[in-house]
């Protein structure tokens, strides 16, 4: 499914026009984004999270420095530290699949 199909189903189902359903589905996109913006204020912080109960819970991790290769040259490659998004599923989401 993609961005615009669910759009489609969204404004079928709510009985609304595809552009309030597009509003609708950016602004929730937006929201998980800005939460997961957050910086830690201090290294004992929780990492910022956004839970959708029975959906799941997207979560930032933040993945170490590390050796990599350039798979074209063979050559080997410093890798920067950097945040990675990740997804869980919830158990309404598991069960449902």
């Amino acid at each position: 499914m993609t961005k615009a199909d669910l759009i489609e189903k969204m404004s079928q189902d709510a009985g609304i026009d595809t552009a309030a359903a597009a509003t609708a589905l950016n602004s929730f996109l937006d929201s998980i984004g800005n939460a997961l913006k957050k910086k830690k204020k201090k290294k004992s912080d929780p990492s910022p999270k956004f839970s959708l109960i029975g959906f799941g819970t997207f979560y930032l991790t933040e993945r170490k420095k590390r050796k990599g290769r350039n798979p074209r040259t063979g050559e080997s490659i410093d890798i920067k530290k950097g945040n990675v998004i990740k997804f869980r599923a919830g158990k309404k989401l598991k069960d449902a699949v």
